[in-house]
């Protein structure tokens, strides 16, 4: 399991934690993420996100 990092704001998306909040489950992979998926924190999309 990987992580990536938003470029503009550095929140964090952990694909071994998913983004619950948001209605992703746990053990999601980066790219089977909608291509509408944004940061959590700033709004910008998927382009901007970076592995850790």
């Amino acid at each position: 399991m990987a992580k990536y990092v938003c470029g503009i704001c550095g929140w964090e998306y952990d694909e071994e934690v998913g983004d619950p909040d948001r209605g992703i489950a746990p053990v999601t992979k980066f790219e089977d993420l909608h291509e509408d998926f944004t940061c959590g924190l700033c709004g910008v999309g998927k382009e901007n996100f970076t592995e850790a």
